[in-house]
């Protein structure tokens, strides 16, 4: 078949495929200066927190026992350190900002036995490059101080003088005010802020001959408050809390094998009783704050094959290395490090944390026994078989075991917890308003100020304030404290866990029966099933809040498998655990945030009370109780004769021992734990002054002056 092939030009392969080879090759320019340290700067001040980390090394350089951080919208519009320091020299001040501007180094070998935080010369340059920052300072023998601003390396005017305080003050204003695109992300991110105090926290358990503190523009008080100490764990203590010093293992390790390796390792690891979220994990190297990825999925290895139920660990580690066997120059922010012989230092880590693990017999879960089903409920409310208490067993923390000495428990209730965090909702700051204003100033001073003098009864303690004697009610005076504690631990509960998840259903059911007593038939047994079910999805839907704001851990199956610890050195009566759940189900509003907050509060406040045990007790006529009940008849129908009626009632041994130590540890637990814990924290409301809490019984003066008349 025949076909017209049209005429057509013919195709330059050249244009139409360019060919790289053949183009001109771009020329190569010097950057200008202002925008190689601008790249310079976004590498080290990568956020808020780099700016912070840097300056408080430097004043540590400088030797100060005293640094103290005010941070303003997460950093962005404000970030003030101040130190007792050195300071800087006068005429240093000119250059002090410029890039690679030291006085720690002065040629490359002195990198190789570099033992100060900061060496390159390059924070402070690459801070006024993304901010306006101003410098205070004075040195030892000045009559006055110096302030200085820099803008791009260069000090804007002549420094002027005016007065200060021994030590610098830097002040970074609108940071990142030249990158919108970065400003912008950390405006929209998560609020800096919480980093900020973590980072210090971190220091402050390091540097412990310190005082740190920390404190958002315009709050009353610092959300870190460390004070220089020689105890490493009263560190921790006082920076994460009694709940994490507590449950701490102290570990060592070393090697001086030139060959092999040579380093020394302390620190603090956490124990099986601890829970959290997430891994906890600080490490300084040479004093040098570092992150090492390595070691660190070493020891999340050790912990997930020894403690396969653990939570996520607490570690503290300061390793000390030869400064030749270290390079520090690896990371823009010093983040990073690199060691000599690093994968046998983290094996040697590694097996010493791994025996030290195995080693710890600690525990603190509460372990499921079987029982029949007959036992699971009580609806008699003298038989005490059904009681929770008859399938969880609680083994007590060692703190609440005699080998604990007093002085130990009554160190570690004084210790106030500073969580890393402050709850900024507004609910909840009303509510803790509300108790400051509500405070009654004379209850308030008896509290702080009492004499435990013992129980009166059940109820009531008796206490002494001056020469006044009080009878105080140990109930509600716990309900409240612990109400108060829950407000102020939001969202930084640490947790009790339970061996085995409890179905929601069925502790439920169990409350529900247990207000029943008087039932006798199962016809309201539909309608207390219903009532569980709806509950149950409800608490299910309301999981993730109270998980996040109480601690309370429900999974999606329902089933409850940890509680918060709001008040250290205590375990609550688990017997009242149905209560807690079905009061989370009846009684919270869940459509009202504020209120939401104060019933869910008051919930668990009433569960962690010092109420009275549900078994009797056995002083006094609560003995009837535990007195086996004597058969009324023989074998032949007829009555027990004279003889069987002389013996002396038999005792219910095992329920009677079981009585007299839960109310023993109540009364201990009232004593040494309710009663300081009430001097540090609770702030008295002024209905407790007319509702009966406290109740003037006596004045030791008019005693006095009576007896002496006699």
């Amino acid at each position: 078949m025949d076909m017209e092939i049209e005429s057509c030009e013919p195709i330059d392969m050249e244009e139409s495929t360019p060919n790289p080879a053949h183009r001109e090759p771009p020329s190569i320019r010097r950057l200008d200066e202002a925008v190689v340290n601008r790249i310079a700067a976004g590498e080290v001040i990568q956020r808020p927190v780099s700016a912070v980390k840097e300056l408080i090394e430097n004043s540590i350089d400088a030797g100060s026992t005293s640094i103290s951080v005010l941070v303003k919208d997460g950093g962005l519009k404000l970030i003030q350190v101040s130190d007792d320091g050195h300071g800087i020299r006068y005429e240093d001040l000119p250059i002090l900002c410029e890039r690679h501007t030291t006085s720690k180094l002065s040629k490359f070998e002195d990198l190789l036995s570099i033992k100060s935080m900061g060496f390159r010369g390059e924070a402070l340059a690459s801070m006024t490059y993304v901010g306006h920052v101003t410098v205070t300072t004075i040195t030892k023998g000045q009559l006055h101080g110096y302030r200085a601003t820099y803008k791009d390396g260069v000090m804007e005017n002549e420094p002027k003088a005016c007065a200060a305080v021994k030590g610098t003050q830097i002040m970074i204003e609108n940071l990142f005010y030249n990158m919108a695109a970065r400003r912008k992300s950390l405006q929209n991110s998560a609020d800096d802020y919480p980093k900020i105090v973590d980072l210090i926290c971190r220091f402050a358990i390091h540097h412990t001959n310190v005082n740190f503190s920390c404190r958002k523009h315009g709050a009353a008080r610092a959300d870190v408050n460390s004070v220089a100490t020689s105890s490493r764990l009263d560190a921790i203590r006082s920076v994460y809390g009694v709940s994490v010093a507590q449950n701490l293992l102290s570990i060592e390790a070393s090697d001086d094998d030139p060959s092999n390796s040579v380093f020394e390792m302390d620190g603090f690891i956490s124990n099986s009783n601890y829970a959290a979220k997430k891994i906890t994990m600080v490490l300084f190297i040479n004093d040098r704050l570092v992150e090492c990825g390595a070691l660190k999925r070493a020891i999340e290895i050790i912990y997930a094959a020894t403690l396969p139920k653990a939570s996520k660990p607490f570690i503290y580690m300061s390793i000390k290395l030869p400064p030749e066997h270290i390079d520090v120059n690896v990371h823009p922010t010093k983040r990073e490090v690199s060691l000599l012989n690093q994968e046998v230092i983290i094996e040697k880590i590694q097996s010493v944390l791994e025996s030290k693990l195995r080693n710890s017999n600690e525990s603190r879960t509460f372990q499921e026994q079987k029982v029949p089903v007959r036992k699971m409920v009580r609806t008699d409310s003298q038989d005490p078989a059904g009681r929770l208490h008859a399938y969880l067993q609680v083994k007590p923390s060692s703190q609440l075991q005699g080998t604990s000495s007093l002085a130990s428990v009554r160190s570690s209730i004084r210790q106030r917890r500073n969580p890393r965090e402050t709850a900024d909702l507004t609910s909840i700051q009303e509510l803790t308003r509300e108790i400051d204003s509500s405070c009654h100033s004379e209850l308030l001073d008896i509290v702080g100020n009492c004499s435990y003098i013992g129980m009166a009864d059940d109820v009531f303690a008796l206490l002494q304030h001056n020469t006044h004697l009080y009878l105080a009610n140990v109930v509600n005076l716990s309900k409240e404290l612990m109400y108060q504690q829950v407000l102020r631990r939001f969202a930084h509960f640490s947790a009790i866990q339970l061996s085995d998840p409890a179905p929601l259903p069925d502790l439920i059911m169990l409350a529900l029966k247990e207000q029943d007593l008087d039932s006798e038939g199962n016809e309201n047994d539909d309608l207390k099933e219903k009532i569980a079910e709806m509950n149950t999805e409800l608490i299910k839907q309301r999981a993730e809040m109270l998980e996040e704001y109480f601690g309370i851990y429900v999974d999606q199956n329902g089933n409850l498998s940890r509680l918060p610890i709001v008040l250290d050195q205590y375990t609550p009566d688990m017997d009242r655990v149905p209560e807690l759940i079905l009061c989370l189900g009846n009684d919270v509003n869940w459509d009202d945030e504020k209120i939401c907050f104060q019933t869910i509060a008051a919930a668990i406040g009433n569960f962690y009370a010092f109420n009275p045990p549900l078994l009797p007790n056995p002083s006094g006529d609560g003995l009837q109780f535990y007195k086996k009940v004597p058969s009324t008849t023989s074998e032949d129908g007829n009555a027990s004769g004279s003889a069987d009626d002389s013996k002396e009632e038999e005792i219910e041994q095992e329920l009677l021992s079981e009585a007299e130590s839960a109310w023993s540890q109540r009364e201990w637990s009232i004593q040494h734990v309710l009663f300081p814990s009430m001097r540090l924290f609770l702030k008295p409301p002024t209905s407790m002054a007319t509702n009966g809490t406290f109740v003037k019984v006596a004045s030791l003066e008019k005693l006095y002056k009576i007896f002496e008349r006699c």
